[in-house]
């Protein structure tokens, strides 16, 4: 059995508004509740590390790998300068990375691209897959691949859309509370090796300055997003 190209590539219907409203309730009460936040939240960390890898890859520093561990949390090892604007960048990329994947997947499926986003984030998956250096991060990617890939050959449209939908929105709306518990670290001093402080280093600007911006492109992100799946009428954002 195979699927045709054209059907990968092509746009699909767009679901109700229900289906599109009942996504953003599903993604909240995911992220909102500790106990499936505790879970789900390793998908925010793959898109995180997987941030960090490329933005590495891009300003030409050497990628030694990803972990990814059990209580969430990961790490890039990478080896390069660890001062500069291409370090900057890599520290910048990764709590920008899930909300700039949900504002792609949005703009996917206001298109109506609901396999194709479906497909990508498969293969999105495969270079991280190549750069895990531990068996947890090994068998998390290999989990998340396969319940994408499951959805996309044997659900029927239908689920196909609510799971797409819920991922994008859960992108978006997980992309915030990161931010917001790396600050709560902070200031109960248990954070002092965060994105934000490390950024602090290198920039001479504030570690809260920087927690402030990843606030602001996630929450702007969210609205974006709403905006872009039809849940925010055109008058509703300042752009």
């Amino acid at each position: 059995m195979s699927i045709p190209l054209g059907d990968i590539l092509g746009a699909q219907a767009q679901p109700p508004f229900g289906v599109v409203a009942g996504a953003a309730l599903i993604a909240l009460a995911l992220v909102g509740v500790n106990t499936s936040w505790r879970v789900v939240r390793n998908a925010i960390t793959i898109a995180h590390e997987g941030g960090h890898a490329a933005a590495a890859v891009l300003t030409g520093r050497r990628l030694r790998g990803i972990r990814l561990h059990s209580d969430t949390s990961g790490l890039t090892i990478m080896k390069g300068k660890p001062t500069g604007l291409g370090m900057a960048v890599t520290l910048l990329a990764g709590y920008a990375t899930p909300s700039l994947l949900g504002i792609g997947g949005a703009a996917l499926l206001d298109r109506g691209h609901i396999r194709l986003l479906l497909w990508l984030t498969i293969l999105l998956l495969v270079p991280i897959l190549v750069m895990i250096r531990n068996f947890y991060g090994l068998l998390l990617i290999l989990a998340t691949g396969a319940a994408v890939f499951a959805v996309s050959w044997y659900a029927s449209a239908p689920w196909q859309a609510l799971f797409a939908y819920t991922g994008v929105w859960f992108l978006l709306v997980g992309g915030v509370r990161p931010v917001v518990e790396v600050q709560l670290h902070r200031r109960r001093g248990s954070g002092m090796r965060s994105d934000p402080d490390q950024l602090a280093g290198i920039t001479r600007l504030p570690g809260g300055f920087w927690v402030f911006v990843f606030l602001l492109w996630t929450v702007g992100s969210v609205l974006a997003g709403a905006y872009l799946l039809d849940l925010l009428p055109d008058t509703a954002l300042p752009w």
